[in-house]
This record gives C-alpha cells, structure tokens and sequence, in this order.
C-alpha cells in the first residue's frame, strides 16, 4: 500500500475509533436505522404484492366494477400480459388506426420503447508524479464512466398474449414512474477511441482520457410477455394500471411468485443486517460510554488531587525558613523525614511527630495512622511556639 494510500486509512481509522469507538459506533447506528428503514419498505412492499390479486387482462375489467363497488380506493393488482402498442382511437377498438410504433434502428424490431445510451469509458493512471514502488498503486487503474442516453417512447397497451386484437387490454401509465423497465439489449458496441498527441502527457500527469465508446441501444419489443404491479383503475371506462412509489416493481420480466421470493430473500437479509449492525453498535456505544465515564471520573479525581496539592503548597508554602533555621535537635525532627521540626499533633491521638507537611501527607493516605502509636487519626492541628 502506497503511503498515500497508508495516511487516508489511518485518518478514516482514527475517525472512525475516536473517543473509544463512539464515532464507529454512532456510524453503525446510523447503518443499522437506514437498514430497518427498508426492511420496513420491503417487508410493506412484500406484504401489498403478496395480498395483490393476480389476474389476467380479461378479468380485469370485472374485478374492477367489484372492488369499485366494496371500496372507493383503487386497488393494487399483479397482470401479466403481451406489449402492444396503443391503438389512436377512443375505446382501444382493434379497427382503429395505430399510434407510431418505434423501430430499432439497429435490428428492426418494433417496440414501444427504445433507449440509446453512449457511454465515454475514461482511463485515469495515478500519473508520474503520483507513482510508488507499490506494485498495486502502480498497476491499479480507475474507470470511470461518462454517460448520455435518450429514450423514446410511444403509448402502449397489455393484451392476452395470442388473443389480439380481440382480447381485451389495459393501459400502461408510464408517467411518473422511475422504477427501471424490463428492456432488451438489441446493440451493444464498444468502440475504442484513438490516442490523441497530448494523451502520453494526460497519462502522465494523472489526467483522465478516453479510451473507449460503448453504444447500446435497448427496446421493449412488441409482444413481449411481462408483469405488471401498479394501482388499477379507469380512464374514461378503459382500465388503466399506474406506478405505485412503495413498490420497487412495476413493469419486470419476473412473474408474481418470482418477485415474492426476491422479497422474501431481501427482507431475511435486511433483518438480520438490521440486528447485526444494531448490537454491534449498542456493543460500542456501551463500551465507548464505559470508557468515557471512567476516564471522566479520573479527570475529576485528578482534578481533586490537583486542588488538595494547591492547598497543601499553599499550607506548607507558609512555613517560613526562618522557623527551622538552624540546628534542630533530634528530640524535635520529624519522624517521617527526619529534616523538618515538629510542627503538627495528630487528632485524635494527639502525638506531636511530624512536620506540618508530613502531617498533611498522612493525612491524604486511604487509611491514615498515627505513625507512633498507629491509631487511626482523623486530622491533625499545627502547634505555635509562643
């Protein structure tokens, strides 16, 4: 790993295991809330597709005038049915003339939507001067994609596959709807772009350049087989199925049963990442509190410490030099440093042993004892000499 690549890992690990770990672990939380958010979505989605009925585009229309009657909300229903372009007269009757049909341009096929996309395929080196010894930093490469598409599309229909014109229909409401669309892939081309004189120069200064052009072009054909997940209802008598925003299907390759296994298999997923991402974050924000809650209590402890040692300067700092100038018997030194003269009696003993600092240090101690005759002391008093 490159030492660039080295500084980035260490600062996101820094970051990520500050204050003990609180930063990873709100992170995890946070992963953890926007997992049990789709698994909500999804298991809602699974829950409305699965209670959807599945019915074909001619029991539609009667299944319609039932729920009309029993509630006055439009039903969501699951329909399989053949693409068909929508004919140009009121009524869908199958004499009417027909609306443009698209043609691909590249195989032929009629449909009803075609999407061409080019997509610039960009090459970016990390350049001469970003360059290490590390092999994969050397030979790692970056791809990145640059794309413009347009889609075409024209009014269409869902009939009983085989049975048009004279089966019945429903119109398919595309506006709206961002869910992606069951497309065929009728041209696909990746055309490589020639180097350019200033390409060598790109490379090495770490520029991206082009390399290749990819061209596609996808269509929903005519007579396609697909399945339809929407809400249900009438437009001027004629059923018509729109695109429900909850569910992540609206028109796919996929029959009912398939898209409640794929549910069925996100919302096991979605769970379990929920329970996994929650315990370890209540795991890290548990230990990260514990840890900041004790190192809390030793600043407070040291705090203490530091106030009862600014006393005890204070208290000794009074002591002149004047008054242990000079000799000192021994009868009058202190027991504890043998330099100083006596100046503290311990209450409640009331032995007179040691110097008023000495005193003060017995006194800090857990289990503070008269250093003569080892009775527990709850104080002590300084002596002046008149």
């Amino acid at each position: 790993m490159s030492s660039y690549d080295q500084a980035l890992a260490s600062l996101i690990s820094q970051i990520a295991f500050s204050f003990d770990g609180a930063v990873l672990g709100v992170a995890l939380a946070y992963a953890a809330v926007r997992t049990i958010f789709r698994f909500k979505c999804t298991s809602t989605a699974l829950r409305k597709i699965g209670g959807a009925p599945s019915v074909r585009v001619a029991d539609l229309r009667s299944l319609l005038e039932e729920e009309r009657s029993n509630s006055t909300e439009e039903p969501i229903v699951v329909v399989r049915g053949a693409v068909e372009a929508r004919p140009a007269t009121d009524g869908l009757s199958w004499k009417g003339l027909k609306s443009n049909v698209l043609v691909s341009q590249e195989s032929g096929d009629k449909a009803v939507i075609i999407q061409r996309s080019q997509t610039y395929i960009y090459h970016e080196w990390r350049g001469f001067l970003g360059w290490t010894s590390d092999l994969r930093s050397i030979l790692g490469r970056s791809w990145t994609k640059k794309e413009s598409s347009t889609m075409k599309t024209v009014p269409f229909i869902l009939v009983e596959g085989g049975k048009w014109p004279q089966s019945d229909s429903v119109i398919v409401n595309m506006d709206g709807s961002r869910h992606p669309l069951p497309l065929t892939t009728v041209y696909h081309q990746l055309q490589p772009i020639n180097a350019s004189p200033y390409t060598l120069l790109q490379a090495l200064f770490g520029h991206e350049y082009p390399v290749g052009l990819l061209n596609e072009e996808k269509i929903l054909p005519l007579g396609k087989e697909i399945t339809a997940v929407g809400i249900c209802g009438f437009n001027n008598g004629v059923p018509e199925l729109k695109s429900c925003k909850e569910l992540p299907y609206f028109l796919s390759d996929k029959t009912k049963d398939q898209m409640l296994l794929d549910l069925a298999f996100k919302t096991k997923i979605l769970l379990w990442s929920g329970v996994v991402f929650g315990s370890l974050s209540i795991g890290i924000l548990g230990y990260a509190f514990v840890r900041n809650w004790k190192k809390w209590k030793e600043w407070r402890q040291r705090r203490a410490q530091q106030s009862i040692q600014a006393i005890t300067d204070e208290a000794t700092s009074e002591i002149t030099v004047d008054e242990d100038a000079g000799d000192i018997p021994d009868g009058e030194l202190c027991v504890v440093c043998l330099m100083r003269r006596r100046r503290s009696a311990f209450i409640p003993c009331g032995h007179l042993v040691c110097c008023q600092r000495c005193a003060i240090s017995v006194e800090r101690e857990v289990m503070p004892k008269c250093p003569v005759c080892r009775m527990s002391i709850r104080s002590s008093v300084r002596i002046y000499a008149s």
